[in-house]
């Protein structure tokens, strides 16, 4: 009987300190979980702030690449159009000087041609007033192609002035 008295009273001891253990588990538990909810906040609120840093570099960043890219067009264009001046420039005296070739050796032909016609008009004398006509005519030409060429030499002067202004 005193066995049983003493087991029960061990029994009540021993169950008495196993709830108070686990109930000072429970306790560290607890705490342990209240610690780690504040340390998980604390992470995830880094986190967030290192989020909102991130958007904000990159939105920096791509603001940066946004001028860049501005800037580069208007270079671009900048470069297109000192291009299409120096293609016109460049265009314009070669167009000039083969309009200028092409009129002298035109002028050079229709001389030698009135040189050939003038010489037969003097060998032929029944051909001698449509000769002489034609020999007007291709005097006419040359006096129109002088006078044309001097125009061209003119306009593109004219041209190449209104260019660098």
């Amino acid at each position: 009987m005193y066995l049983s008295i003493y087991l029960s009273i061990y029994l009540s001891i021993y169950l008495l300190q196993s709830i108070i253990y686990l109930s000072i588990s429970i306790n560290y538990l607890s705490i342990l979980v209240i610690y780690l909810s504040i340390y998980q906040s604390i992470c995830l609120f880094q986190s967030i702030i290192y989020l909102y840093h991130s958007f904000i570099y990159l939105s920096i960043y791509l603001s940066f690449v946004q001028i860049y890219l501005s800037i580069s067009v208007i270079y671009l264009s900048l470069y297109c159009t000192q291009l299409s001046i120096y293609l016109s420039i460049y265009l314009s005296i070669y167009l000039s000087i083969y309009l200028s070739i092409s009129v002298i050796y035109l002028s050079i032909y229709c001389c030698q041609l009135s040189i050939y016609l003038n010489i037969y008009l003097y060998q032929s004398f029944i051909y001698q007033p449509y000769l002489s006509i034609v020999c007007t005519n291709l005097s006419q030409s040359i006096t129109s192609l002088s006078i044309y060429m001097r125009l061209t030499v003119y306009t593109y002067i004219y041209l190449f002035q209104s260019i660098y202004l």
